[in-house]
Order: C-alpha cells, then structure tokens, then sequence
C-alpha cells in the first residue's frame, strides 16, 4: 500500500492511494472528487471505471457534480427551505425553485482539509471541513469528517462523521458516477444491476418526491433479481419519463442484506458491490448529462455512469414516513458505505 501526492496548484491536491493488487483511487482535497478508480478487467487490464474529467479546472464549474462529496444535505429539497423549530430556514434555489446537494457553496465546492495515511494493509485520505452556523442558510455550526480508504481487498470505503452545536439535516453521499466498460468506452444500457429494495420513493415533474412510496413489483423499478439499466432507460413507465428517460429515484434498502448494489458488466467483467449502513439511495442514471465535456478517457454522454447516492431522504423535510436528515447536538452522525470492485471468475 502507498499514497502518491501530487500538488496541482497552490491550494488543490491530488493523492493517489494504490493497493498491493495495482487498484488506484485517485482523490482531490477540493470538494473531496474521486477522480479516477482504476480496477483490472476479466484479463487483468486496468482502466478507470469512474466519470473524471480531463482538466482538472472543469471540476470548479462541476455542474454534474462528478465524483464530489456532496452535503450538507444531498439531493432536492422542496421549494429551497425547511421548517425547524417554527422557523422558515431559506436555502439557494440551483435547481429550478429548489435546492440540490447543498447549493453552489455545498461540500462539492470547497478546499477540505486533508491527512493522508497509510499503513500494511490500506492507504487512504481523511478530509476535514467546519461548516459555520449559518452558511448556505443551515443552522448549526458542524464539524464534517469524511474518509476514503482503500484495502487490499479492491474495497473503497467512505466513514462519514459529522456533529453539531444545533439541530440540523445533514446527508453526506459521493456522487460518482461509475461505468465498468473502463475509460467511458461504452454506455451503461448493458450494466446489470441488482438492487436489495422492494420500495421506491414516486417524483413529480420537477423530481421531487410526492410523499408516496411504491412498491417495485411489477415495474422497471424491481431490480430484486437483477435486471438491465436499458430496462428504465427505454420504458414507457411515467416515472422512468419524469426523470428523463431513466432512473433519479431513492430506493429504500431492505435491511436484511448487507450487500445492498451489485453491478456487473458482462463484457469487461468486472463487478461493483456496494454495502451501506444508510437506510436507502438515489440510482442515478446519468439523464442529463451534457454532451461533449472532455473526459480523462473519451467524453461525456447520456448515460455514460450510474450514481448510488447512499443517504438518507431530503423528502424527510417536508414528508412524514422518510429516512429523517435531522442531527441532534447530542448525537454523532456516522455512515458507511463500501465500494468493492472483482471479476467475473
């Protein structure tokens, strides 16, 4: 195991952590990005599996918010406010009438402080940031602090820790943006994904949640024995098209599995298993992706990566029945959510 660190500017890092097997996850201390994860196909080859862009200077205008660390509250939050307490908090409005993933000032945006350490068997990163008592609109002076560590296993975990002075929401995921094909050769329409949820949660037409959950039977949405992203990707069904032609959905996890993801590509052969503590996740599908920004390999399309947006539900703010968002001052936030890559054997 050992980290590479690389300065980019005066401000910005880049650490390369490598495993004994060759696995590299390249990290920047802006925004906490996942950069690169370079993993070996069914032959051995190594190629990145996550969307990175080419110049480094396109992640300051990251409207995909490719590979960020996201928060303070990741995904929308109805009409840019919340109540707390019979107070009216008022947050930006970057999606339309609404918030997403914590604003322009959001963790995806800022210079995090970072440690670096390594030992026998992982190397990783931990990355530090304050947020002060009223920044972006939150109440609440909170202290973040994320981890990336990679094993000798292929594993990528992510501890997520956070606390409080006030009561607040707080959400933190990664927003990577994976395709197993390697170095964005091909789309993600033949990725099969299994998913450990028998509930999803309904949007309207501006892709916020409604307050009803579904059942997945019988729907694109069912992905309880594994099915092709294609499947929502082309479907007639009234959620697929509200979210332009895919998947922007939470699913609640079942909480019996451990593994709650498993994602295969059958051409490269490679594998991505996801294990969260989080009580569900938004799948991503790429919809909106602009055409044409150059990429570290090739450029961006529609559909070139899937996100597994492991949180809780913003919908909680405004809806009884969600994963609630909210940290007490007495409490500690803790999350975890693993990233392990193989092969088809």
């Amino acid at each position: 195991m050992h980290i590479d660190t690389q300065s980019l500017n005066d401000e910005w890092k880049l650490y390369k952590l490598v495993n004994d097997h060759g696995m590299e996850v390249h990290v920047l201390n802006f925004g906490g990005i996942i950069k690169k994860i370079l993993v070996p196909d069914k032959e051995g080859k190594f190629e990145n599996v996550v969307l990175g862009y080419q110049d480094i200077e396109q992640y300051e205008h990251n409207s995909t918010f490719s590979g960020a660390m996201i928060g303070p509250v990741a995904g929308r939050i109805k009409g840019a406010s919340f109540q707390l307490n019979g107070h009216t908090y008022h947050l930006e409005a970057n999606n339309g009438s609404h918030h997403l993933h914590g604003g322009s000032s959001g963790f995806h945006s800022l210079i995090w402080k970072a440690q670096p350490f390594e030992t026998a068997d992982e190397a990783g990163v931990h990355l530090f940031h304050v947020r002060e008592d009223g920044d972006g609109g939150y109440p609440g002076q909170v202290k973040a602090e994320v981890t990336y560590t990679l094993t000798n296993d292929n594993e990528l975990i992510l501890n997520y820790k956070a606390v409080t002075d006030q009561l607040t929401p707080i959400a933190l995921t990664n927003h990577s943006y994976f395709n197993l094909s390697g170095n964005a050769k091909d789309t993600i329409h033949d990725h099969q994904v299994t998913i450990q949820s028998h509930r999803f949660v309904e949007l309207d037409k501006e892709l916020i949640p409604t307050g009803r959950i579904l059942k997945v039977e019988n729907t694109p949405f069912d992905f309880c024995r594994g099915r092709y992203l294609r499947d929502g990707i082309h479907s007639n069904h009234e959620q697929n098209r509200i979210a332009g032609n895919g998947y922007d959905h939470y699913f609640l996890f079942d909480e019996s599995e451990p593994i709650k993801v498993v994602m295969k590509d059958p051409r490269s052969g490679r594998i991505l298993s996801v294990k969260s503590d989080e009580p569900g996740m938004i799948m991503y599908t790429g919809n909106h992706l602009p055409e044409g920004l150059k990429l570290a390999e090739g450029t961006m399309k529609k559909y070139s990566g899937v996100c597994f947006e492991t949180q809780s539900s913003p919908a909680s703010l405004h809806e009884k029945g969600f994963p609630s968002v909210f940290l007490k001052p007495e409490e500690t936030y803790q999350k975890r959510t693993v990233f392990q890559f193989d092969t088809e054997k």
